[in-house]
């Protein structure tokens, strides 16, 4: 047993805040045994040189991150100011050590080395469909974009060739552009698929699909020609809403159809409201496509559970 300190037993005794009640119900909907066996093999084993730090610790310092939008560096600047982070950490500064910026950078590095954060949304996946809580019976597509800096004050002089530009209404925007596949009725996201941000959708479509579909529902960027005669190949439903055309309205009944379908499409929205608003993910932290996909597989899966804490809390 760790001797517990004058600071632990003053944070017992005060009310919890938002942050607090935030990592109680993640710490128990956080599948942290199956995610240790995905990571283990690949993690440094502990020999001649210096100790590697605990797994697990570093694993919940890697989703603190995650969940609060911080830097290597702010995320040790943390670990040391939050009382509530570090007992999530399960670090006790009277006899544990800090991971400093370099240890939680490699931990990071090992993740997108190994393409584990894919590993770990697919397994959330997993687990969700043995719930019966990830149904695979329709699917919703949809896209955001996510900024990226557009400065050219760096070391190359150049802004990030994984990028792009594009303009959405009357907006130009520079940076990539996160493609997802939803469960028809949870919402939940079964597909991820990363592109520069001038990708059309239609042309990720194909990508977003688990196969096993019988009713897809998009948006007017993917009702497409070649985008009607794959569903019809597959055997889907593909619904997206009536565009106008130049001198033609649309008609009562496809105004009415629109309305219906962007009222079943709502779901869809919540996982990118969650990562961009909850967690501040508005800004891509890291150049190049790579990296920022595997930050956004630990995202969605997150987000994934997130969104069912509560029945999970209750099973």
């Amino acid at each position: 047993m760790k001797q517990r300190t004058f600071a632990d037993l003053e944070y017992t005794a005060k009310k919890r805040t938002r942050r607090e009640r935030f990592l109680g119900e993640m710490e128990q909907v956080v599948p942290w045994a199956r995610w240790i066996v995905l990571i283990e093999p690949h993690y440094p084993k502990a020999g001649l040189g210096r100790r590697p730090m605990p797994l697990e610790r570093m694993l919940r310092i890697y989703l603190l991150q995650q969940w609060f939008s911080l830097s290597d560096p702010a995320m040790e600047e943390m670990l040391i100011d939050s009382q509530s982070m570090r007992r999530f950490a399960g670090i006790n500064l009277m006899d544990d050590p800090v991971p400093d910026e370099s240890t939680i950078l490699k931990f990071r590095h090992l993740l997108e080395e190994h393409q584990l954060t894919e590993q770990l949304f697919h397994d959330v996946g997993l687990l969700l469909t043995e719930r019966g809580l990830l149904l695979h019976k329709g699917t919703i597509v949809d896209a955001t974009i996510i900024n990226a800096p557009s400065s050219t004050k760096n070391q190359d002089r150049a802004r990030d060739p994984d990028m792009s530009q594009v303009k959405k209404g009357n907006e130009w925007r520079f940076g990539m552009k996160a493609h997802i596949g939803a469960d028809l009725d949870s919402g939940l996201v079964h597909t991820l698929v990363t592109t520069t941000a001038r990708e059309s959708d239609q042309n990720v479509l194909p990508q977003l699909l688990h196969g096993g579909e019988n009713e897809v529902l998009g948006d007017r960027g993917y009702g497409s020609k070649a985008d009607r005669a794959m569903a019809r190949e597959a055997g889907i439903a593909l619904r997206t809403a009536h565009r106008t055309t130049r001198g033609k309205e649309l008609t009562f009944q496809q105004e009415f159809e629109n309305k219906v379908i962007a009222s079943l499409r709502a779901i869809v929205e919540f996982p990118f409201r969650i990562i961009k608003r909850q967690w501040g993910h508005t800004i891509v932290r890291y150049r190049g496509l790579a990296k920022n996909t595997a930050q956004l597989h630990t995202l969605f899966a997150l987000a994934n559970l997130y969104q069912v804490r509560p029945q999970l809390l209750s099973s």
